[in-house]
C-alpha cells in the first residue's frame, strides 16, 4: 500500500504548499521527508507566497494577529465587525519547544523578540519556521530594560537584524544612583556593542516600542531632574522618538497630535506595517482618540485628522490601563480592538478584547481567564516570514 509520505516530491510539495501556516508544525512531525521538505528554501518561499496571498484576500473580512495572553503567544483570526476572535491553531511554539513563560513580545517583519517572565533571557523567534536564537547578555539583563527589534537594509536588499537594549533609571536611595546602559546586539555577528546615548528624554518601562519599516518608535517625554521627595510633576513635553537601526542612533523629537499628562493612556500600533497609529485616553476624560500617520520616517511624521473618537463613559466607564491598552486597527472598517482586563469586576479575572467604532459601535470578546492581573495582554499584526535567524 502506498503511503502519503511516499508520494513524488513535486506532488507532495504542491499539496503541502496549500496548507495554512498553523499546520506546518504537524507537517514537520509527520515524517522525516516532510520535515526536510518544510525546511527547504524553495518550498518555504512557495508556501509563504500562498499564505500571504490568502491572508490578503481574507483581510477584507479578517486579520491574522499574534496575541500574548497569560505569558503564552498565540495566533488568532480576528473579525472586528461580526465580531469574532478565534484561535486558529498553534505555531511551532516556544511554550511547546522550550517550556518558557513570555512576559513581553516585540514584532518585526515576521520575527518576534521575546522576553522571558523571569527577565533572565531573550530569544528571537520565527514562529513560521520554528527557529529560535537565544541571546546571551553582555553582562546581565534588568527588570527595567527597554527593548526593540529592527533591521538595517543593506544595498543587496538583505536585512541585518539587530536588538536595542537600554535602561536609564535611578535605583536605590540615600542617594539614588543612575544606571544608564545602551547597547546593540547584531544577529549577524552574534555580538553586543555599547552605544553612546546622552538622553534628554525619558521612556517609561511600560511603554512598548513599535517596529515599523525596520525602525522602532516610542512615546517619550522630557527628562526632568530629580526633585525633592514629595514633589510631583505631571505636565511635561511629550513626543514621538525613533531609533534608526541603520544609523544606530535616535532621531529628533517628532510631534504628536495631542498633549498628554503622566496618568494618561498612550499606546502605539501599526497599520498594515506601513503607518503608525496612536491611541490616547486622558485620565480626566472618557474619550478614546486614535490617529493614523500620513507619513512616518525616522526624522519626520505627519498626521491625518482623528481616525476614531469614542466616548467610553456609556460603554465601559473606565480608563484603559496605562500599562496595557495594546490595540489593533482595521482602517477600512474604522474600528479598533483594545486589550485590557474586565474592569467591571472587583477582581481582574478575565482578559477582554474591547471593540470600538463609530456611532456607538461596541462589542466585548472574552479571551479567557486572567490568573495574573499584572500580566497585560498584547496584540500585533502578523505576516509569516522565511527570514533565517
Amino acid at each position: 500500500m502506498t503511503k502519503i509520505s511516499d508520494l513524488p516530491r513535486d506532488l507532495t510539495e504542491e499539496v503541502l504548499s496549500r496548507l495554512p501556516v498553523t499546520s506546518m508544525r504537524a507537517v514537520r512531525f509527520t515524517c522525516k521527508n516532510w520535515n526536510s521538505l518544510s525546511k527547504d528554501r524553495s518550498f518555504r518561499k512557495k508556501h509563504l507566497r500562498g499564505a500571504i496571498s490568502a491572508a490578503k484576500k481574507k483581510q477584507t473580512k479578517e486579520f491574522q494577529v499574534i496575541m500574548m495572553i497569560q505569558y503564552r503567544v498565540y495566533l488568532f483570526s480576528v473579525n472586528l465587525l461580526n465580531p469574532s476572535i478565534e484561535r486558529i491553531g498553534k505555531l511551532i511554539s516556544l511554550d511547546v519547544e522550550d517550556r518558557v513563560d513570555i512576559s513581553k513580545i516585540f514584532h518585526c517583519h515576521g520575527l518576534l523578540l521575546c522576553i522571558t517572565k523571569d527577565i533572565s533571557r531573550l530569544v528571537v523567534w520565527n514562529p513560521y519556521s520554528g527557529q529560535t536564537r537565544w541571546i546571551q547578555p553582555r553582562n546581565s539583563y534588568h527588570r527595567l530594560d527597554r527593548y526593540a527589534l529592527g533591521y538595517e537594509e543593506k544595498k543587496n536588499s538583505c536585512r541585518s537584524y539587530k536588538i536595542l537594549r537600554f535602561m536609564d533609571n535611578y535605583e536605590g536611595d540615600n542617594p539614588p544612583y543612575l544606571i544608564r546602559e545602551f547597547e546593540i546586539y547584531d544577529l549577524n555577528s552574534d555580538s553586543w556593542k555599547v552605544v553612546d546615548v546622552p538622553p534628554d528624554w525619558e521612556i517609561e518601562y511600560y511603554h512598548r516600542g513599535l517596529s515599523l519599516k525596520g525602525n522602532t518608535y516610542w512615546f517619550a517625554q522630557e527628562k526632568l531632574p530629580i526633585f525633592p521627595l514629595g514633589r510631583v510633576v505631571s505636565d511635561m513635553a511629550d513626543f514621538l522618538l525613533c531609533f534608526d537601526f541603520t544609523r544606530e542612533r535616535f532621531g529628533p523629537r517628532l510631534p504628536l497630535p495631542f498633549h498628554s499628562f503622566v496618568e494618561d493612556t498612550v499606546t502605539l500600533s501599526s497599520v498594515r506595517d506601513k503607518q503608525l497609529a496612536v491611541l490616547f485616553q486622558p485620565c480626566y476624560a472618557s474619550t478614546v482618540k486614535i490617529w493614523i500617520s500620513s507619513k512616518i520616517e525616522p526624522n519626520a511624521v505627519s498626521w491625518r485628522k482623528v481616525f476614531l473618537a469614542v466616548d467610553m463613559k456609556p460603554l465601559t466607564g473606565f480608563q484603559f490601563d496605562i500599562n496595557a491598552g495594546s490595540f489593533f486597527v482595521d482602517q477600512k472598517k474604522k474600528v479598533a480592538m483594545v486589550l485590557d482586563k474586565d474592569r467591571f469586576r472587583s477582581k481582574l479575572t478575565r482578559n477582554i478584547a474591547y471593540i470600538i467604532g463609530k456611532k456607538g459601535y461596541f462589542k466585548k470578546v472574552d479571551l479567557g481567564e486572567s490568573t495574573v492581573p499584572s500580566c497585560a495582554s498584547l496584540v500585533c499584526s502578523y505576516v509569516p516570514s522565511s527570514t533565517q535567524i
